[in-house]
């Protein structure tokens, strides 16, 4: 019997709003400290698998996160961004054969982005919930289908990052590659609901840990947990 290849979950780091207890959503900025080091550990972790392929956001956080995660995995492979159209594309080309055959190809995509938070992006958490009431933020944070002003609920966010995860993530899949998608809690949670077949009131509930790999086997055209965020 074959032996399963796997899809490996990884939630970024900790960011520098996740520290200060902003909304960030959409906002490109980076890991901070504590997140550096938690893409460290997440990295030991990943040392077990022999990756094949990686999916970003395109948000620098869970790019970063990724990188500094594989940048001493025992494949010697080195993570290397993927360009495919402009000057980045054509300028970017290897041309050695066997440099090409010792890199870990790395996708970036909006598909995979954080959920959008809107009109709440950049406010504090603490200080939006004593002015909006914590009920109707807890909704607008928690709620499957109630997104936040001018933001996209969990379920929006659903329908944005399915397609990309059935359409080019599921088929390299296939192929028998080990992926490792680094990306969001609610993207992620997206797609753990798909996998697992989640109710709208269990995937609500799922913590995913910071910097902390959540692991599947790929068996038969399906996944079976092997590893937990918990």
């Amino acid at each position: 019997m074959a032996k399963p290849n796997y899809l490996i979950l990884l939630r970024h780091g900790e960011s520098m709003w996740n520290k200060a207890n902003l909304f960030t959503g959409w906002i490109d900025l980076p890991l901070s400290v504590k997140g550096i080091e938690e893409a460290f550990a997440a990295g030991k972790a990943l040392a077990l698998y022999d990756i094949d392929i990686v999916y970003c956001s395109a948000l620098v956080r869970a790019t970063m996160t990724a990188m500094i995660a594989l940048c001493d995995h025992p494949s010697g492979k080195t993570p290397v961004i993927q360009h495919p159209t402009g000057r980045m594309h054509t300028w970017g080309k290897i041309y050695s054969d066997a440099t090409l055959a010792r890199i870990l190809p790395v996708y970036m995509d909006e598909a995979l982005n954080e959920r959008m938070y809107g009109a709440l992006q950049g406010l504090n958490k603490k200080e939006t919930a004593e002015k909006f009431g914590a009920d109707l933020v807890h909704q607008w944070r928690r709620s499957y289908r109630t997104p936040p002003p001018e933001g996209e609920s969990l379920e929006m966010t659903l329908q944005r990052t399915l397609p990309y995860f059935e359409g080019t993530i599921k088929p390299s899949l296939q192929e028998g590659k080990t992926i490792l998608v680094s990306a969001h809690g609610n993207s992620l949670r997206a797609i753990i609901k798909h996998i697992e077949q989640m109710d709208e009131e269990s995937i609500l509930r799922y913590e995913l840990a910071t910097g902390v790999p959540i692991t599947y086997a790929f068996e038969n055209n399906s996944y079976r947990r092997v590893t937990s965020s918990s």
